[in-house]
């Protein structure tokens, strides 16, 4: 039996200290959210409890900023940034990619920069870094990194070229045709931003996703550790000999976690190009579809866990490995926990990466497809039970009503039944969980108090069909496109839940709870609740007992009793919160903010789309 993990020299350190539970000043970190995951362990907690289980029901709109920048398409546009909140001033993204610098306690605009058409439809915010009165601001548009100064929003020139940075260079490559961006922010040790990539994973895509360190003073590189090995490098054989030369991504695209006592960055990668058809990328593939911990400081490898081997299903790593404690035989142990499209839990040790949650190799069905060879065997956690389910049989086809279960049966008999790992055919197959997962982007968050991890997960079916491909590609097979598998009406094929929020007790790697998240207008009316919904956008927890999260096609924000599951409050927002809110306290008072972008389906007008909109709204106790 081979596990995939690959630590590197024992590391010798002492364990993280517990957050201290003394009450922080004003303006500390303890009380504002000044990383794009809460802290930079990607824990998305919150020690406030100022809102809490008794008065949550009493939280009002305090404010609301337009953003001015909506777009109703096509593509409409999104929002999935989550605001920083720092010594009183929040900064944030809009849909186009302008930052905004606001006063956190009424949201009145203090600047906004604006770096020019940036071509994309996700952006998650923004990084901070402070060196005594140096204060930066650190994103990315398009393919540059910039950096602003915090209080005036200009850039400052002194960084690269004029303030900002071309993330095409460095890469060992030419790619100045190719898309390179990254959509989610990077994480700050000490004076270097490391940061990771949102790249393309269609045939012909060729950028790596190696990540890198830069400079926050210079903008000049630090680091660069490859992800798809070049010769002479750990995992070069497990690629073709000239992946390192032509195949692409295998990047970092959902973010990355730090612990700073240790030293170690996490990453977390997603599938390597082609990512549906691997005939020119024969063996599993390191360090695609892996949870990597390198050396903050210089890039150096210690260890790694690839959660898919050789990926023909698109089933990256798409959120940040999320920095744990966990109790086991009465011992402390320090963890990183990994959510994944498959709906799979890992927890892995922080130090060598070994599983402190048992993992097994199993066996998977050979590809039919000529020139491809998949994987033998996958990963399999033990504990806890996957988010979601990972097959669909004719039990699980809709019963929503008469014509919907027959409609979808027909179609249904017709296509391969779908189990998690069956690789793609000519014939098309049910994917379920389907692309979106499972686990997407919105992670999850991890509760301190009581070893809990909470995280959202859709349960939407879909339809994947291999062709031949083009004369003269490569690729021997293409995929003929992302297809949700739906009923007349357009509702997921597949009984519902279609969509959940759950508490995962790490300690006894079991569920605590488990509840549908959201519920479609339309069968409401019907009186059909409880069905939740697909959901984009996560949840944070805090120590005053709550869950938050929007993410829902409802357009609803939600605040959960985070031992129960129960919904202890709700508002209507005017687009859907497609984002993973945060919580601080500005002038006394603690606030919840989430970004009410909607959008995020796959085509325009599909019900898996929210109205778009440009809003972020501030709630607190009144």
């Amino acid at each position: 039996m081979r596990f995939p993990w690959w630590p590197a020299l024992s590391l010798a350190l002492p364990a993280i200290l517990v957050a201290s539970s003394l009450p922080a000043r004003s303006g500390s970190p303890e009380r504002e959210w000044r990383v794009f995951g809460g802290d930079k362990g990607a824990t998305r907690y919150s020690t406030l409890r100022q809102i809490d289980r008794s008065n949550v029901g009493k939280l009002k709109v305090a404010w609301t900023f337009h953003t001015g920048d909506r777009r109703d398409g096509p593509p409409p546009s999104n929002m999935q940034c989550t605001p920083i909140v720092v010594d009183g001033v929040m900064y944030v993204t809009s849909a186009s990619v302008r930052v905004f610098a606001l006063d956190a306690a009424t949201g009145a605009k203090r600047w906004e920069f604006d770096p020019g058409p940036a071509n994309q439809r996700a952006h998650r915010g923004v990084t901070y870094w402070q060196n005594g009165k140096d204060r930066r601001i650190l994103f990315t548009a398009a393919n540059f990194l910039h950096a602003l100064d915090a209080a005036t929003g200009r850039p400052i020139p002194s960084f690269g070229e004029n303030g900002r940075v071309d993330l095409r260079l460095g890469l060992d490559r030419d790619l100045s045709g190719e898309r390179m961006m990254a959509t989610t922010p990077g994480i700050v040790y000490r004076d270097l931003i490391i940061l990771g990539s949102s790249l393309g994973e269609g045939p012909g895509a060729t950028a790596p996703g190696h990540v890198r360190a830069y400079d926050v003073r210079t903008g000049k590189q630090a680091w660069i550790f490859h992800t798809i090995p070049h010769p002479g490098e750990a995992g070069y054989e497990t690629w073709s000999a000239d992946s390192w030369k032509t195949n692409g991504a295998a990047n970092c695209w959902g973010g990355m976690s730090l612990d700073e006592r240790r030293g170690i960055v996490y990453l977390a990668t997603g599938s390597p190009s082609y990512d549906f058809f691997g005939s020119d990328r024969r063996g599993d593939n390191l360090y695609a579809n892996s949870v990597v911990a390198l050396r903050a400081g210089t890039g150096k490898h210690v260890w790694h866990f690839q959660t898919v081997h050789h990926d023909i299903w698109d089933y990256d790593l798409p959120c940040p490995p999320v920095l744990v404690r966990v109790r086991q035989n009465g011992r402390a142990r320090d963890g990183v926990a990994q959510v994944t499209k498959m709906g799979f839990v890992f927890v892995l040790d922080r130090e060598m990466g070994k599983p402190l949650l048992p993992v097994e190799e199993r066996p998977v069905p050979a590809s039919t497809l000529p020139g491809e060879a998949a994987s033998p065997t996958q990963p399999y956690p033990v504990k806890p039970p996957p988010l979601v389910r990972q097959q669909f049989t004719e039990a699980d086809v809709t019963d929503l009503s008469p014509e919907s279960r027959e409609a979808v049966l027909k179609e249904f008999r017709q296509a391969r039944a779908g189990r998690l790992y069956d690789p793609p055919g000519t014939q098309t197959s049910v994917m379920l969980p389907g692309y979106h997962g499972g686990c997407n982007w919105s992670g999850a968050a991890f509760d301190p108090e009581t070893g809990r991890l909470f995280a959202n997960a859709s349960e939407v079916p879909f339809l994947q069909t291999m062709a031949p491909g083009p004369a003269g590609s490569r690729y021997g097979y293409t995929s003929t496109g992302y297809f949700r598998f739906t009923d007349p009406e357009g509702f997921p094929a597949v009984k519902p839940p279609w969509g959940t929020l759950t508490a995962v007790d790490l300690n006894r790697g079991d569920f605590a709870w488990r509840v549908p998240l959201g519920d479609y207008p339309e069968l409401v009316k019907r009186g059909r609740r409880g069905f939740g919904t697909e959901s984009f956008g996560g949840c944070i927890v805090t120590a005053g007992g709550l869950v938050f999260i929007g993410a829902s096609k409802d357009a609803m924000f939600r605040g959960f009793d985070k031992d129960t599951g129960k919904v202890l409050w709700e508002a209507q927002l005017e687009s859907g919160g497609n984002a993973t809110p945060c919580t601080y306290e500005a002038g006394g008072k603690q606030f919840v903010v989430i970004a009410a972008g909607g959008g995020a389906g796959i085509r325009v007008g599909e019900r898996f789309d929210t109205r778009p909109g440009d809003a972020f709204v501030a709630f607190t106790l009144r």
